[in-house]
């Protein structure tokens, strides 16, 4: 297992269960699949070499993470249970914090990946739509498995999780959000503030 934070969520640090197992394939094929995480490759390795600022970078790795992850659904997951007494107003505005609050949290691990490399390996069915496994290489590190799971069931092909040598990214957010609003005593709109300074 990783034992650096970096490894651990290097991508939603490729800018988050029993999750997979509960969502429909739909008409996504395996092709598409690993099409969208070659994408998601190229195009961190596209903003990790064109010599950005530091802040211009984050703010592409954040872009990057809007455009390829399946933020409503991650979102619905990491909200659990306290969800279903939540109104709708109030899911719209969790679904847009956790947006920005993922996407700042993740988009600063792609750091991490100056003068690293992730390879595409293969790609299998599972209950949710696709599993596509990579390799990833960053400096100084053994290399380590990176797992994307990857659906359609947001109309679009998005990933929705992303597996770090077995660690489950969209889990953990889901513990830590969970300990905030335990903290909040389960007040969604104070979490929804936190979620904006956070990440």
């Amino acid at each position: 297992m990783p034992t650096s934070f970096s490894r651990r969520t290097f991508v939603l640090t490729a800018l988050a269960l029993p999750l997979s197992t509960a969502l429909p394939a739909y008409a996504l094929s395996e092709n598409e699949a690993r099409k969208l995480v070659d994408e998601v490759v190229q195009d961190i390795q596209k903003v990790i070499s064109s010599g950005k600022s530091d802040a211009a970078v984050l703010k592409d790795f954040e872009q990057l993470f809007v455009r390829y992850a399946d933020v409503n659904i991650m979102a619905q997951y990491a909200l659990g249970s306290d969800g279903r007494s939540a109104s709708n107003a109030q899911k719209r505005a969790f679904a847009d914090a956790f947006k920005g609050y993922i996407a700042r949290k993740y988009g600063k691990r792609f750091r991490d990946f100056v003068g690293g490399r992730v390879e595409v390996q293969s790609t299998r069915a599972i209950k949710a739509g696709y599993e596509v496994k990579t390799k990833a290489y960053l400096q100084g590190q053994s290399p380590f498995d990176v797992s994307f799971h990857v659906s359609d069931r947001s109309g679009s092909d998005k990933f929705f999780n992303i597996y770090i040598e077995g660690v489950n990214l969209l889990l953990t957010e889901r513990t830590e959000i969970g300990a905030m609003l335990d903290k909040r005593g389960g007040d969604i709109n104070a979490v929804v503030s936190d979620l904006k300074k956070s990440g």
